[in-house]
């Protein structure tokens, strides 16, 4: 009977640890900070657009290939996809956990092992760098366009290049699949990155850490794609 009560007993805290859980990460998500922040208006400032975007579950933040602050051809070289994107004139970055990006293409290849791997800080990070033309990036739900103020702009591109891990002669470590830099489809590639998936930093925490490091608008905190996208509707 003791053994049944502590069974029930050590459920009833994980079940309650859940729950607790869950409630307070939507309730921090949904607190906003940098409230004050406004579009860059070009006809007053130096602009830079920036893209939001989410696929439902995971954020990444698009930005320029190469404008006067930073040229990210130099780093994540177009010609490394499948088909040469160089006349691409953007590029998304997401972070995220490795074992995920990389052996989880569909939610069907999804192993328990690299879920427990990512969920309690036990794997290693990527950067999915992902390259757009501007017709591919329109304004809907799903997509943001930002403006940003250049000091702004160097001080989020500052935060991306800080979540690189790089080699001895500064360069980004391109991920391989055999010869070839791996890839989900013709227009991406993958870095290793620095940090590691947990329950409590995925990839939408980076996102927002982002926006935040750059004085956007952002959550307190969040572990989820929708309320970051929110702090964008008009």
């Amino acid at each position: 009977m003791k053994k049944i009560k502590t069974i029930f007993r050590f459920f009833g805290i994980i079940l309650i640890s859940i729950v607790l859980y869950i409630i307070i990460a939507f309730g921090i998500s949904h607190i906003p900070i940098n409230t004050d922040f406004e579009n860059c208006k070009n006809d007053t400032q130096d602009c830079v657009e920036v893209f939001l975007i989410t696929n439902g579950v995971h954020t990444d933040i698009v930005l320029p290939t190469k404008n006067t602050t930073k040229n990210w051809t130099k780093s994540i070289s177009p010609t490394a996809t499948k088909t040469d994107n160089s006349s691409s004139k953007f590029v998304a970055f997401g972070w995220g956990d490795k074992g995920f990006f990389l052996e989880t293409p569909t939610w069907s290849d999804l192993k328990a092992s690299t879920a427990f791997n990512a969920l309690f800080y036990l794997g290693s990070a990527t950067m999915h760098t992902t390259f757009y033309n501007k017709e591919d990036l329109q304004e809907n739900p799903t997509c943001k366009k930002i403006s940003i103020s250049k000091e702004n702009y160097q001080k989020l591109v500052k935060f991306i290049e800080n979540s690189f891990k790089i080699t001895e002669n500064n360069n980004y470590q391109l991920i391989m699949q055999g010869e070839k830099p791996h890839s989900y489809g013709n227009d991406d590639v993958f870095f290793e990155a620095k940090g590691a998936y947990s329950l409590f930093y995925t990839c939408n925490t980076w996102t927002n850490n982002a926006l935040k490091a750059a004085n956007m608008k952002a959550c307190l905190w969040t572990l989820f794609d929708k309320p970051i996208l929110a702090k964008y509707e008009k």
